[in-house]
């Protein structure tokens, strides 16, 4: 999903003014009363009834009636699932309470159900073992509430058209039809069959298989899938639309095309404007193709349905968006792979969702538009999770709620941080052929499926032979971002550096023991770039770089999300260990300076913290002083003195 909206507080509070609990529950016919009683409770956790793992959803049928100037729905739907638990009493499944439930049949028996709290009950004629199948056929209706943008489903106009449409991402699906929130749950298929007016169209995952005529010029759009799907990626949209096809040739596809539809409001002028963005799908999934694997979906289609949306979501094999912008396309397109594929399997792992799209996006701005696109998409990434100082990747369980679901799509963190720590991981292994491998080994391990941010760090640790443990905790679930700062020197032997790491957090993270790269421009014109480990918040390192530098640059390519403090020239050779002395070191509250040469120069002395920060300035002529220091609290310093044009530095330690 992309916003590219700001939505407003009171949005949010509306979208979650419809949540109804009760605090007692009294169905005599169910076994479970006592149970369900003490977890619906007045609660904006997401709490769901444990009976919802007692079945394994195989197959999903909608077949809903529906209009592009309402959000009223009608209609049915019906579960194919097979029983997981060793007795199953109770069938359980979530529907809003505002939305009415005409009839529900299970097995062609008509049964009894209670609605409480969002939740469905529906006690069994006859219980069910392990292995049966079970169709549980939901005959309902209803206007589910609205606002916000994750609405379940919304209506408006665009191009001066009437349409209607569906986001259910995270806990919107229960909103407008039957349905199983557990991401773990995939369904192994789904058919969506949408009547409308027959001056609509309808659109909605998989293959159109079939319009067919129904009674008061009403048409049928039957919409199947065979790939499996995660519940929130079931989706609709309707209008007076036109049929826009065009075709993606991946190299693995051989002389085969890849459809991909698009439902573009039957408006003069709106293909003509949007046809350039769209034409460029079918360059995006023939990269992609490339990069990650096959494009998932391959004997279905790819598609879009254009809304007013601000933004889109990456609905499996039909993105609803608002317009077809480079990023917009680029980011919805690369969720196929990293979002429908392979599905977060917990909210908290949203990570393996959106900043991989986010990344598919900046690779979109590498191979397509050049590095200096790229480069530009990664500044600006680096610059949004750098507002602030914290802020973890992964989302805590605790956070993720019901009235909390901008944390799970914070922009800063999920999307653009997450995007920051696969580029990171990609400069960490040296390697870029390792790190696609990484990502299609990911793809071919967890196709179909959910996975977490552990999954893909293990299947990285195994495709690269690399441990990325340490890095997990202080990126994806550690805070913050490193500052460097560096003293360096050069003599006739070689080049000697004193890296300093400071972090935005260091209650939470302390180190970021990681990979950086220096870039030295020498005074001939050339230049050359070192990597280095920082193992430590102060680290020295001697490089066998002799001929004379100009200048030194931190992280010349971005890769590393980091902040550079000071870079300072010292020449820590004969000469300045001749230039001047200080006694004592440690020190306590005075520094004993003293000068080799009897010139009455003017000096600026210097004292700096290892962030670059200077804590204390001081000119004097005199050969010999005390510099007084009691203001400093215990720690490293540079003492960096400055006469005539050179500059000398030194470290001291500060003590109590």
């Amino acid at each position: 999903m992309k916003r590219l909206i700001t939505v407003l507080i009171f949005c949010i509070i509306t979208l979650f003014t419809y949540t109804q609990t009760q605090d007692t529950f009294n169905v005599p016919e169910c076994s479970h009363a006592k149970f369900f009683s003490y977890f619906l409770k007045n609660s904006k956790d997401i709490i769901q009834t444990p009976l919802l793992n007692d079945y394994d959803v195989k197959f999903y049928f909608l077949d809903l009636n529906v209009e592009n100037n309402t959000i009223y729905i009608s209609g049915k739907v019906t579960f194919y699932a097979e029983v997981v638990a060793a007795t199953m009493d109770t069938f359980a499944f979530e529907l809003l309470d505002e939305m009415t439930i005409d009839q529900v049949e299970v097995n062609a028996l008509n049964e009894p159900f209670s609605q409480v709290s969002d939740e469905v009950f529906v006690p069994l004629s006859n219980a069910f073992v392990s292995g049966e199948i079970i169709t549980c056929k939901i005959t309902y209706h209803g206007t589910p509430p609205t606002g916000g943008f994750f609405s379940g489903v919304s209506t408006g106009t665009g191009w001066d058209k009437n349409v209607t449409w569906t986001l259910a991402e995270p806990f919107a699906a229960r909103d407008w039809w039957p349905t199983k929130q557990v991401l773990q749950d995939k369904a192994d298929s789904v058919w969506i069959f949408l009547t409308t007016s027959d001056e609509n169209m309808a659109g909605s995952n998989g293959v159109l298989t079939n319009v067919t005529p129904m009674p008061d010029n009403k048409l049928r759009y039957e919409w199947k899938s065979n790939y499996p799907i995660d519940y929130y990626l079931i989706s609709f949209a309707v209008s007076e639309y036109q049929d826009y096809q065009i075709y993606a040739h991946p190299a693995e596809m051989g002389n085969d095309s890849l459809l991909i539809q698009n439902f573009i409001y039957d408006s003069p002028g709106c293909l003509e404007n949007y046809q350039d963005g769209i034409d460029q799908t079918a360059e995006f999934i023939e990269l992609y193709s490339d990069l990650f694997s096959l494009y998932p979906f391959h004997e279905e289609k790819y598609g879009h349905c254009l809304t007013p949306l601000g933004g889109g979501m990456e609905h499996q094999t039909m993105t609803t968006l608002g317009g077809f912008s480079f990023g917009l396309v680029a980011h919805e397109l690369g969720h196929m792979w990293f979002g429908d594929n392979v599905t977060c399997a917990t909210w908290s792992d949203i990570w393996v969702n959106e900043g991989f799209a986010t990344y598919t996006d900046y690779l979109a701005n590498e191979f397509i538009l050049g590095q200096a696109a790229a480069d530009a998409k990664m500044n600006s990434i680096h610059n949004s999770v750098m507002s602030q100082p914290g802020g973890s990747v992964y989302v805590p369980p605790a956070e993720v709620t019901y009235d909390n679901i901008w944390r799970i799509f914070d922009g800063r963190l999920s999307y653009n941080k997450g995007a920051a720590i696969l580029h990171m991981i990609r400069f960490e292994l040296q390697n870029d052929e390792m790190f696609f491998q990484v990502l299609k080994n990911y793809q071919e391990q967890f196709a179909d499926s959910t996975a977490t941010g552990l999954d893909f760090m293990n299947v990285l640790n195994g495709t690269s032979g690399q441990d990325f443990t340490q890095f997990f905790n202080q990126w994806y679930f550690g805070e913050g971002y490193p500052t460097y700062s560096i003293v360096w020197s050069q003599n006739q032997t070689g080049t000697y550096m004193e890296v300093s790491q400071s972090v935005s957090e260091p209650s939470i993270t302390p180190l970021f023991e990681m990979l950086m790269a220096y870039k030295f421009s020498f005074n001939d014109g050339t230049d050359t770039t070192v990597c280095l480990n920082q193992t430590a918040n102060l680290n020295s390192f001697a490089l066998p770089v002799t001929k004379e530098i100009t200048s030194l640059q931190v992280d010349p390519d971005n890769w590393v999300l980091n902040h550079v403090g000071s870079i300072t020239v010292g020449l820590d050779t004969d000469e300045s260990i001749n230039s001047f002395t200080f006694l004592p070191n440690p020190a306590n509250n005075k520094l004993n300076l003293s000068f080799s040469s009897n010139n009455q120069l003017t000096r600026s002395i210097k004292i700096l913290d290892l962030n670059g920060k200077v804590r204390i300035f001081h000119t004097s002529d005199l050969n010999r002083f005390a510099l007084d220091i009691s203001g400093l609290s215990a720690g490293s310093y540079i003492l960096q003195i400055e006469e005539a044009n050179a500059t000398f530095s030194k470290k001291f330690i500060k003590q109590d």
